[in-house]
């Protein structure tokens, strides 16, 4: 059985994460038992929602246990398989873990799924037509709900989630407008993602310089937000919001260092009749099969085309980790271990 380097949460982080609080190890793989798969790992995902993990406080999952392997969604290949279901060559989507290897019970309802890398790419699995594609279909259609001509708006437009979210708001005819941190990002957003137009938050000191821009690309005020970041973006945004907006709160990563984030207008909320929604996308499994087709269609017909940040091999993944918490990345950031 082949040698598993693996990345574990070493030491939880005192404020901001740093490397230090990674470890590096090489252990064997076990035999494989009845029932078990062992997958080679391709792509292993890196998201901004594993950052509250490392914490040891309360949030929507449990925390990173110490010692033990980073958890993380992955794409890869089988190499060995106790399981009828499934045979050496399959190509299979799970969360295996920040490892080269994974044994998988693949008795386990959800453990792994095939999937077909015809026409989508396998490391999309990870992004458009995974976890962040599903999560920007949920934030859209069940908790946005927009009909066509609204203005809907999503921060972190050109991550993962940003992307897809565009794609499909533009397929039901929205006005979609991006918020985003460069100018490099807020150009690709418009030319390669088709949205109606993008602002660069970077130059913008306070909600109300960013609400002013905003204002100019969205003059008729904003039906909907998909939210990613929390903090001046989302007191931007309220100023902006129409009377009975809608915002599908995914993510607070302006506050994933744990500082508290406060509002600055909560009383928008009230005075514009808004409703907003958190939702955590595992909660809903139900919806899967309908969003990934509709993602997987989209990649399929060239409406979707998400940009990846690449890094190359396991030891490489802490810095990327931390440099996605920071924005460094473009699109969705993947560390390539095959």
């Amino acid at each position: 059985m082949p040698t598993n380097r693996q990345i574990l949460l070493d030491n939880r982080p005192q404020g901001e994460a740093t490397t230090a609080n990674f470890k590096l190890v090489s252990v064997d793989t076990p035999a494989l038992q009845p029932q078990e798969v062992l997958v080679r790992h391709h792509y292993l995902s890196l998201d901004p929602y594993m950052r509250g993990r490392m914490n040891d406080s309360k949030s929507y999952a449990a925390s990173q246990p110490l010692g033990e392997v980073m958890i993380g969604g992955t794409v890869g290949e089988v190499v060995e398989s106790q399981h009828p279901r499934y045979q050496p060559g399959d190509k299979v989507v799970g969360m295996g873990g920040w490892q080269e290897y994974s044994v998988v019970d693949a008795s386990q309802p959800g453990a792994l799924r095939k999937v077909d890398t015809a026409q989508v790419p396998l490391s999309y699995y990870l992004g458009a037509v995974g976890m962040p594609g599903v999560t920007a279909w949920y934030g859209l259609v069940k908790i946005i709900a927009p009909k066509a001509g609204d203005t809907v708006v999503v921060s972190a437009a050109t991550g993962a989630v940003g992307s897809a979210f565009g794609a499909l708001a533009k397929a039901r005819g929205c006005h979609v407008v991006g918020i985003a941190g460069g100018a490099e990002k807020c150009q690709y957003a418009v030319q390669e993602l088709g949205f109606d137009a993008c602002v660069d938050y970077r130059p913008h000191k306070d909600m109300y310089s960013l609400a002013k821009a905003l204002k100019e690309v969205a003059p008729k005020g904003i039906d909907g937000y998909f939210e990613n970041v929390g903090g001046m973006v989302m007191d931007a945004v309220m100023l902006r919001m129409n009377a009975f907006g809608r915002i599908a709160l995914c993510g607070m990563i302006a506050g994933y260092d744990g500082q508290p984030l406060p509002m600055a207008n909560p009383a928008l909320m009230l005075i514009n009749r808004l409703k907003v929604e958190g939702f955590i996308v595992s909660e809903h499994m139900e919806v899967w099969p309908e969003a990934l087709a509709e993602l997987a269609g989209l990649v399929a017909q060239g409406k979707l085309r998400p940009r990846e940040t690449i890094s190359q091999g396991i030891e490489s993944a802490p810095e990327a980790f931390l440099g996605l918490l920071k924005g460094k990345n473009f699109g969705k950031q993947l560390v390539k271990l095959v």
